[in-house]
């Protein structure tokens, strides 16, 4: 998954203009954890590109999905930190959480992609093609994956 499809992209900006996401910008980086709000040994607090990151987080919205190219369940979730990330999970590849709602806490394994609202999380899923490290999310006593 190297390019967002065109409603993820739009979601996103409709998120900037709504302030559910606020996270000072850098030059193209953002804060680089294992964990968010747990920095790795000698990181400088900040997330990249493509690392694969577990989080605990509250569920805080619920968005309709991406049906722009493969199947995309939304929703945005705040960490412990405070910052919130943009879940997209590939319902094509992994099964919908069905009745997941604002409230429910959730542990999400993915690949972060930063953006000027604080990034997202995909990739929480398998990878058909072996060539990807998988990803899951569990919610309420059920592995996603």
């Amino acid at each position: 998954m190297s390019r967002l499809p065109a409603s993820l992209f739009a979601a996103l900006l409709v998120l900037a203009a709504g302030g559910y996401a606020t996270m000072a910008s850098g030059a193209g980086t953002a804060p680089q954890h294992s964990q968010i709000g747990k920095p790795l040994p000698g990181s400088r607090g900040s997330y990249r590109n493509g690392d694969q990151l577990t989080v605990d987080a509250t569920v805080i919205r619920i968005l309709p999905d991406d049906r722009d190219g493969s199947r995309h369940q939304r929703f945005i979730i705040r960490v412990d930190s405070g910052k919130t990330l943009l879940i997209a999970h590939n319902i094509d590849l992994a099964p919908r959480l069905q009745g997941l709602k604002a409230g429910d806490a959730v542990r999400i394994a993915g690949e972060y992609e930063w953006n000027p609202q604080g990034g997202l999380l995909h990739w929480t899923h398998h990878d058909p093609a072996g060539r990807h490290q998988p990803g899951y999310i569990q919610w309420k006593g059920r592995r996603y994956e």
